[in-house]
């Protein structure tokens, strides 16, 4: 059976797609023309990501202007001014704020599903933006005529179809993007923050029957943007515990870069289920150096002996390019990582003669 591998979703868009963005958002390229590059785009991620021997594939995030944003880009009724996300180096990343109801998705994650379909040749899975991520959008002050009460119950039906939408279409796997977890730590460590969110995504997840949430996994990590994290000084100790409260199958977890990946992996062994499946982080996309499939073996292995072999995956630590206009990582370097964790996982299923 192998040790199962997967991505986490971004890869890397060329210049000539992030040129495009820019110049169709302002008005200068014809949508037809930004359509073409981003099928041209998306035809090679998927042609590339099969190439490493990837056992599953994404879209690699090709046509999202990020992770995050996705649901909400061109979205009416919203206004600057939303939460800053303040990385390590300095940089920010702010979101718009919800200047009016009902709120409704703009673009759900199905349609790259199956823009990926027409490609690939092996399962394809997709990555969807937290309902915590989004209820940031929801301002102190309010909004004139629409309670948070209502934008909640407005945002957890957007969620939930986000998410039904992608396993109806056939994705084999929806992710869950969980980044402001650890986040959430850092600006409230009473926790009381991490309790709302994970409260607030249990009350998506639990629309779904048993052999739904299989499908659904919950993806965590510090942040990744410019080769810079906005958590990653905060202690995994104080989010692991409470990140296995959320009812689904599986989780990816960011470990390679972790200074002490075995205090983690104790963690991870003494919190979680025995019916969750635990996908832990290989390569690196900050480092600029690909690792090696023997590193990768070696990193494979050591979790090997703290989660039991059934339950264990391996992944990546983040996506490659989370936010569109993002090249700190080059394509080749995103997918030589990608080769590197494909070789080792079977480098190390066949070290522990599985």
């Amino acid at each position: 059976m192998g040790i199962p591998t997967e991505p986490i979703g971004s890869i890397p868009r060329p210049q000539k797609l992030i040129d495009g963005m820019r110049a169709f958002g302002g008005g200068r390229m014809p949508k037809h023309e930004l359509d073409a590059l981003v099928d041209e785009a998306l035809r090679d991620t998927i042609e590339r990501f099969e190439a490493t021997g990837s056992p599953i594939v994404t879209d690699g995030e090709q046509s999202k202007p990020s992770f995050a944003t996705y649901p909400i880009a061109g979205l009416a009724g919203l206004a600057p001014g939303g939460v800053t996300i303040a990385f390590a180096d300095g940089h920010t990343r702010q979101l718009p704020k919800l200047a009016g109801g009902p709120f409704r998705y703009a673009t759900y994650a199905d349609t790259y599903v199956k823009a990926a379909q027409k490609y690939a040749r092996v399962p394809v899975k997709q990555a969807v933006i937290s309902a915590s991520a989004l209820s940031l959008l929801y301002p102190h002050e309010g909004v004139p005529r629409y309670s948070r009460e209502a934008f909640i119950e407005d945002l957890l039906h957007e969620h939930e179809c986000d998410i039904r939408r992608c396993l109806d279409a056939g994705a084999c796997k929806v992710q869950v993007d969980f980044t402001e977890g650890r986040l959430a730590v850092k600006l409230d460590p009473t926790n009381s923050l991490l309790r709302s969110f994970i409260d607030l995504n249990n009350r998506v997840l639990e629309r779904f029957s048993l052999e739904e949430r299989r499908r659904i996994g919950v993806h965590t990590c510090p942040g990744g943007d410019h080769d810079s994290t906005h958590s990653a000084d905060v202690d995994y100790a104080a989010l692991l515990p409470q990140l296995f409260d959320l009812k689904a199958g599986s989780f990816c977890i960011q470990l390679a870069s972790e200074r002490d990946r075995a205090r983690v992996l104790k963690i991870i062994a003494r919190e979680s289920r025995s019916d969750q499946m635990i996908f832990v982080g290989v390569t690196d996309p900050i480092d600029p150096r690909a690792e090696t499939p023997h590193e990768v073996c070696d990193r494979v292995c050591e979790a090997a002996g703290y989660i039991p072999l059934p339950r264990l995956g391996t992944t990546d630590d983040c996506g490659f390019s989370p936010f569109g206009d993002d090249t700190s990582t080059s394509r080749g370097t995103a997918f030589a990582k990608i080769r590197a964790r494909v070789a080792g996982t079977a480098l190390a299923a066949s070290a522990l003669r599985i």
